[in-house]
C-alpha cells in the first residue's frame, strides 16, 4: 500500500503543491505592491501613474539577459561534458553498465542544452546595439 503511494505523492500532489506555493506567493507580491501604491496615494498627493511604474517588477535589460542565456549555456554546456566524461571512463573501464548510460543520457542532454543557449546567445548578441 505505502509503495504505490510515495510515486502518487511524488507525481502528483508534490507538483500540484509547488505550483500552488508559487501562485500564492505572487498574488502575495502583486498584493503587497497594490497596498502600497494606495497608502502613497493617501498619505500625499503624487503622481499615480510615476508611483506605479516605479513600484513595478524590475525588468532586465537585453544586455542582461544576454549574460544569462550565455552563462547558462557555459554550465550546461560544462556540466554536459563531465557527465559524458565520466559515462566514457565507466565505459572504457567496465566498471559499471548502469552509471555509463545515466551519465551518458544526462550528458547528453544538458550538452545538447547548453550549446542550444550558446547558439542563442552568439544569434542575439549582433542584435543588441552598445
Amino acid at each position: 500500500m505505502s509503495s504505490t503511494l510515495v510515486p502518487i505523492f511524488i507525481c502528483v500532489v508534490l507538483p500540484i503543491a509547488i505550483g500552488l506555493i508559487v501562485f500564492i506567493a505572487s498574488i502575495n507580491n502583486d498584493n503587497k505592491r497594490a497596498e502600497v501604491l494606495l497608502k502613497a496615494i493617501e498619505c500625499c498627493y503624487m503622481d499615480p501613474d510615476k508611483l506605479a511604474e516605479a513600484l513595478q517588477k524590475p525588468k532586465k535589460t537585453a544586455r542582461e539577459i544576454l549574460n544569462l542565456r550565455l552563462l547558462r549555456g557555459c554550465m550546461f554546456s560544462f556540466i554536459g561534458i563531465a557527465l559524458c566524461t565520466v559515462g566514457l571512463v565507466s565505459f572504457c573501464t567496465g566498471l559499471d553498465v548502469e552509471l555509463m548510460m545515466i551519465s551518458s543520457i544526462f550528458g547528453g542532454a544538458s550538452l545538447a542544452v547548453g550549446l542550444s543557449y550558446i547558439v542563442v546567445y552568439l544569434v542575439t548578441r549582433k542584435q543588441i546595439k552598445d
